[in-house]
């Protein structure tokens, strides 16, 4: 696990120091958020303005402020577990262009550099074209990722990205689990055997795309 007096400390140079500041003592303080289901998305009563909420997973939040557009918060619900595997997940890949960066490690959160660009599941939704190249990008990160003596896990559709036709991961908060993940290899066999080029310009409704993943999630249930 990552231990918080192995992380360097931030200088005044990077620019940090006053990003903790304003988390430490104008987020955390009011911000409000619980976790009541494991497998449900965390749920955020108050965030502070001017702070915009990102996301919102099954263990934590991301936030942002305006002054800090390069950078993101994750903030872990109480009592929720995986902010020191995350943390030591991040010191593993250390820079990478297809992974996010840790550049502090808090008491129940995380500072990351943020990632932009569009979800593979918000393209399908959108119709926006996903190149080749986004799923070779990828794969090249997991094999990164793999090196490093990581095993990445939940790598689907919304947590990779497609930014300037090139491919992102943007949640390793899993990849310290033990056991095998067949996602990632089960998303490329629909790209390669569903994506064709009339469907690359067409919206999916969200509708069809959420019962695509039940049914997948079905599948994948009764196949393991």
């Amino acid at each position: 696990m990552a231990d918080k007096q192995d992380w360097q400390e931030p200088s005044e140079e990077d620019g940090i120091q006053a990003y903790i500041q304003l988390i430490e003592q104008g987020l955390i303080p009011e911000f409000h958020v619980e976790s009541e289901d494991p497998h449900d998305p965390v749920e955020v009563h108050y965030l502070p303005k001017p702070w915009k909420l990102l996301g919102a997973g099954n263990y934590a939040a991301v936030a942002m402020h305006p002054d800090y557009p390069d950078r993101v918060v994750k903030m872990y619900a109480p009592g929720r577990p995986g902010l020191e595997e995350e943390a030591d997940v991040y010191r593993r890949l250390g820079k990478h262009p297809a992974f996010s960066e840790c550049l502090y490690y808090g008491n129940n959160y995380l500072v990351l550099r943020r990632l932009t660009g569009v979800t593979l599941y918000d393209c399908i939704r959108r119709g926006i074209y996903i190149p080749r190249q986004v799923i070779a990008d990828i794969d090249m990160a997991l094999d990164y990722a793999r090196s490093k003596g990581l095993n990445p896990h939940d790598v689907h559709g919304k947590n990779v990205m497609l930014k300037d036709g090139r491919g992102m991961v943007v949640d390793v908060s899993d990849f310290l689990k033990p056991e095998p993940c067949s996602m990632w290899d089960d998303l490329k066999k629909a790209y390669d055997t569903f994506y064709f080029p009339v469907f690359h310009n067409l919206p999916v409704p969200g509708k069809v795309l959420n019962m695509v993943r039940k049914g997948y999630r079905y599948l994948k249930k009764f196949r393991d």
